[in-house]
């Protein structure tokens, strides 16, 4: 395996929260009300020290769309996936774009998002039912 590069970015960045290697800077992202199956997800116009996964169909809610995963080019995690085409007129502003989970990545002041966790309401509704059946 050869050298590996990787661009260092200057001023408010979201880095990968396992390597702490730059992706993307705060200006470029395009919209940070996209959602994914983990949570807040946010539309990018570029990213850095990514690798491309292979081309795949997705459904998604906005429709079917070809997308490719994105990997952390130094630690190989998944951070999201880039839209190459979509299969539906209204959504063609998403093509060549970038999607990042937030859940996956620092923020540009090291924060990590957590999503809610479905366990603990499940844990609290059996620690309810429990108590219940105490009475």
């Amino acid at each position: 395996m050869g050298r590996l590069f990787l661009i260092n970015l200057e001023g408010n960045f979201y880095s990968c929260k396992h390597c702490n290697t730059h992706f993307a800077l705060s200006h470029d992202i395009i919209s940070k009300s996209f959602h994914c199956r983990h949570g807040k997800a946010y539309l990018v116009e570029k990213v850095v020290n990514v690798t491309l996964g292979e081309k795949e169909e997705r459904m998604m809610i906005t429709g079917m769309h070809t997308v490719v995963d994105i990997f952390c080019v130094f630690c190989g995690s998944i951070i999201g996936w880039k839209y190459e085409a979509a299969h539906e007129k209204t959504q063609e502003y998403k093509e060549g774009k970038f999607i990042i989970e937030r859940c996956k990545v620092l923020g540009p002041d090291g924060s990590l998002y957590l999503p809610p966790a479905p366990e603990a309401d499940v844990a609290a509704d059996v620690a309810a039912d429990d108590a219940a059946d105490d009475e």
